[in-house]
């Protein structure tokens, strides 16, 4: 008798959880962006009926906020660690990684929060800012000086993130810098300069790039906010 006369069982489906509709949901907008991500395609990629779904996500809107938090939670942050710039400089090196990791998300984070008022944010979107104001206020600084470094810090992170994701390479094997990224197609007259840059654009390195801007904001803000020495909790 032939296999086609038995075919094999199939899989049986995993018990549905807020775990497993989000995890599906961040899969969704990994591989075809944040448009694809609706009630109706996640019951497809789950095989269920999306009205199923409404049990752990009331509209998209919640699941939208469910995908920020699920890959926030990627990102480690030790509220404890006695030397804050190292401590941030790390946080910034992960977010970077988080974000090549899931630049479908990134417009998400960085312009989503803008439109719902603080204290009704998702908590998990909100601990970043938590831990690293407990991290400034622990190291000396101030309550309101640790929110103005949390600002230009975050402000500068993602401002980097987003440059760094524009950072599009048309031709990655052609060796002319001007041929690679494409600026032959810009009128000379009216981009000299950029056209110009063209050999120092095509060497962009988005490590190297934050870390230097890292360096460049830890010794402003510590010039400007020189912290207190920092708290004995022993």
């Amino acid at each position: 008798m032939s296999t086609a006369d038995n075919p094999a069982p199939s899989e049986p489906k995993k018990p549905l959880s807020r775990e497993l509709v989000l995890a599906t949901a961040l899969e969704l907008v990994d591989d075809e962006g944040l448009e694809a991500l609706t009630m109706r395609r996640l019951g497809q990629q789950l095989g269920r009926d999306p009205m199923s779904l409404y049990r752990y996500a009331k509209n998209r809107a919640e699941l939208l906020d469910g995908v920020s938090e699920l890959v926030l939670n990627e990102l480690p942050i030790n509220p404890g660690d006695p030397d804050w710039q190292a401590q941030l400089r790390r946080i910034a090196h992960d977010l970077r990684e988080l974000a090549l990791r899931h630049p479908n998300v990134v417009p998400l984070l960085v312009t989503r929060p803008l439109s719902t008022p603080l204290g009704m944010r998702p908590l998990g979107t909100l601990r970043p800012l938590e831990q690293i104001l407990s991290l400034l206020i622990d190291a000396g600084f101030a309550p309101s000086d640790a929110l103005h470094v949390y600002r230009a810090y975050y402000g500068y992170l993602y401002g980097h993130i987003l440059n760094e994701l524009q950072e599009f390479i048309v031709d990655p094997v052609e060796n002319e810098a001007l041929l690679r990224l494409g600026l032959h197609r810009l009128p000379p007259k009216e981009f000299r300069h950029l056209r110009d840059l063209a050999p120092v654009l095509a060497d962009y390195n988005g490590m190297a790039e934050l870390d230097e801007g890292i360096t460049i904001l830890l010794a402003g803000l510590t010039e400007r906010l020189s912290p207190m020495p920092r708290r004995d909790t022993t």
